[in-house]
């Protein structure tokens, strides 16, 4: 899980407000340059203190961990002997090489740092990440809004361990922990058997192209209900008459159900460029991806019929075609052609019934 730390050193009017939503999304920290604003908070978020551009308060009782400027405030190391019951981190403004190569060693040897990267380029960040690799501290990047908050988190795969963001409003905590969160959380997969597959005439069928190549044993859950889905195969394998391509699902009809990000379901036929998409691979293993664009366009469907060891009913339509592929137990390519009554393929049975999109516990049919 990201880090959420919330700055309020330069929040005016709303500050009690903001404070109230930021401890109901559970943020991880609140962030104050007066020990004075730390005092009133509960135990169930850490109190950081940062003095910036101060001296540092004779009484840090209040926090519980302390960001300093080692130019003005001291060392950590040293400091944190002088106060034994404080955590302290380093503030590096990364500048040019020379900051650059500060943020690097603070990101190796220190439990915190806090950097902030004036220009807007991510490269220097991408270094620090590569230079933190295998560090165990925690590397917090200050942002400017929400927007730049969810770029950070995805920088070189793994991302910052966290955030700071001063809010300019009641509103942007929950944004923040939204954005947090966004990172799929893994599934666990079910074996469906195969009950039978028909032809169901012509329709439109939707293959979604993605900014990200899949794995070999990666694709998109989709299905005709919110109950139930099938594991859809990228096209990473070879196929006749055409080149592999490797960034696309050939996933099923445009009324078809797929998960993006949050549990949250969209149509296929919902799907735009720049919009969001789960990836899934055989072992449960889920990863947000971008949408490059969605091509809807006339096709022979196949419905394939499956059930659970549960008993839920599991129906996925798809274009009748042999290099249509689903993906069964071990990341078996199956052609959806070829499936046969008993045939294992792998699924996942969502709990919640859906109500544009999202999880919803309610009275529903569908079939």
């Amino acid at each position: 899980m990201k880090l959420c730390w919330l700055d309020i050193r330069n929040v005016n009017g709303a500050k009690e407000a903001i404070v109230e939503e930021a401890l109901h999304q559970r943020v991880d920290a609140i962030v104050a340059a007066d020990p004075a604003d730390l005092e009133p908070l509960p135990p169930t978020v850490k109190k950081v203190l940062f003095p910036q551009g101060l001296p540092l308060p004779e009484q840090l009782e209040a926090a519980d961990l302390v960001i300093v400027e080692p130019a003005r405030h001291g060392e950590p190391a040293v400091l944190a002997q002088k106060y034994p019951d404080v955590e302290f981190g380093r503030y590096v403004e990364i500048v040019d090489a020379d900051s650059l190569d500060d943020a690097c060693r603070a990101a190796r040897l220190d439990r915190w740092s806090l950097l902030y990267f004036r220009d807007p380029t991510k490269i220097p960040l991408e270094i620090v990440l590569a230079a933190a690799a295998d560090a165990n501290g925690s590397v917090v990047t200050q942002v400017a809004d929400v927007e730049e908050a969810q770029i950070v988190f995805g920088v070189l795969e793994h991302g910052s361990d966290g955030v700071m963001l001063a809010p300019g409003a009641v509103g942007q905590a929950t944004e923040l922990k939204a954005a947090a969160v966004s990172t799929a959380s893994d599934l666990s997969l079910v074996e469906l058997e195969v009950t039978g597959i028909r032809r169901v005439g012509m329709g439109e069928r939707a293959c979604v192209d993605t900014c990200t190549n899949f794995g070999l044993d990666e694709g998109i859950l989709v299905g005709s209900h919110s109950t139930g889905m099938i594991l859809c195969c990228s096209e990473t394998h070879p196929l006749p008459y055409m080149p592999t391509r490797p960034f696309r699902v050939n996933a099923g009809a445009l009324h078809s159900y797929t998960l993006s990000a949050n549990g949250r379901t969209n149509y296929l036929s919902e799907l735009v460029s720049g919009g969001r998409v789960l990836a899934v691979d055989s072992k449960g293993k889920s990863r947000v991806v971008t949408v490059g664009r969605v091509k809807i366009e006339t096709r022979p469907l196949l419905a394939i019929d499956a059930v659970s060891p549960s008993g839920v009913k599991v129906n996925l339509i798809v274009q009748d075609d042999w290099h249509v592929r689903v993906l069964g137990p071990g990341g078996t390519v199956l052609n959806v052609t070829e499936l046969t009554a008993g045939t294992k393929v792998l699924g996942y049975l969502p709990v919640e019934q859906r109500h544009v999109g999202y999880p919803i516990a309610e009275f529903c049919i569908e079939k």
